[in-house]
C-alpha cells in the first residue's frame, strides 16, 4: 500500500514539475519579433524569430506582409546563407501623403525561401532580419506572417492580439509605436530589434527565463519529495516497536 502511494505522488509531483516547465516554452513558440516597440521615424532592424512547431516536416518559407496605410519608405534584408530574399514593391491601394510628398509605391512584402538542405527543421528556429523605414507616426503596425512547411501546410500568423493582452492562437508579429503594447502580449513578445526604439527583448528574455526557473524548481522540489519519502519507508522500525 505505501508503495502504490509513493509511486502516485511521484507521478504527480512530476508531471506538476513538467507542466511548470513546458509552460513558458510553449507560450514562445510563436512566430516574434523583437522588440516589438520603435520610435516614430527611426530606421529599425527587425529580426523575426521563426520556430518549426511541426514535428515532421521543415519550415522552407517566409513571407511578410508590410503595411500598406503607413508605409515604410525602404526596406532591405540582411542576407542569409542557403536563403533567396525579395523584397516586394508594389503600388499603394492609396497613395500616401508624406512631408516629403504623396507616396504611390512602397515595399508590400519580403519573401524568404530555403534553398535545398537550408530548411528549418523540427525542432530549430531561424532569424530573419530586415531593416525598414522610417517608421511611420502611427499607433502600431501589424506584420502578418505566413509560414510555409515543406509538406505544403502553411501557418498563418495574422491574428490581432486584443488590448486586454490576451494572445491569440496565430498572433501576427507587431510593432507598436505610439501605442503601448499590451501586457502579456509585451511579455511573451515577437522577435523585432529596433535600433532606435527601447529594447523590449530584455524583459521578454527575462520574463521567460523566471518561468522556466520556476519550472526548473518544481522538478527540483519533487526529486528531494522523492528523497525524503524514500527514507521515510524504508527507514528500519526501532526495535520492540
Amino acid at each position: 500500500m505505501q508503495k502504490r502511494t509513493l509511486i502516485r505522488y511521484t507521478t504527480a509531483l512530476t508531471a506538476a514539475g513538467l507542466l511548470a516547465l513546458a509552460a513558458p516554452l510553449s507560450a514562445s513558440a510563436h512566430v516574434r519579433v523583437t522588440p516589438d516597440q520603435a520610435v516614430a521615424g527611426s530606421y529599425s532592424t527587425l529580426t523575426f524569430k521563426v520556430p518549426t512547431e511541426s514535428a515532421t516536416a521543415s519550415t522552407t518559407k517566409l513571407e511578410v506582409d508590410l503595411p500598406t496605410d503607413t508605409p515604410f519608405g525602404s526596406v532591405s534584408y540582411q542576407p542569409l546563407p542557403g536563403w533567396s530574399v525579395e523584397v516586394i514593391t508594389s503600388t499603394l491601394p492609396t497613395p500616401v501623403v508624406t512631408d516629403d510628398g504623396t507616396v504611390t509605391e512602397a515595399p508590400t512584402k519580403i519573401v524568404w525561401t530555403a534553398d535545398a538542405g537550408s530548411a528549418v527543421a523540427p525542432g530549430a528556429f531561424q532569424l530573419f532580419s530586415i531593416s525598414a523605414g522610417p517608421v511611420p507616426d502611427t499607433g502600431s503596425i501589424a506584420l502578418p506572417a505566413h509560414q510555409t512547411y515543406s509538406d505544403g501546410s502553411v501557418v498563418d500568423w495574422t491574428e490581432a492580439t486584443p488590448a486586454s493582452g490576451v494572445e491569440p492562437e496565430l498572433p501576427a508579429p507587431t510593432l507598436y509605436i505610439n501605442d503601448a503594447p499590451p501586457a502579456e502580449a509585451g511579455a511573451a513578445g515577437a522577435t523585432v530589434s529596433a535600433t532606435s526604439a527601447p529594447t523590449a527583448d530584455t524583459a521578454s528574455g527575462s520574463t521567460v527565463a523566471i518561468a522556466t526557473g520556476v519550472g526548473i524548481g518544481g522538478l527540483a522540489l519533487g526529486a528531494i519529495a522523492l528523497v525524503v519519502a524514500v527514507v521515510a519507508l524504508t527507514r528500519k522500525r526501532p526495535a520492540g516497536r
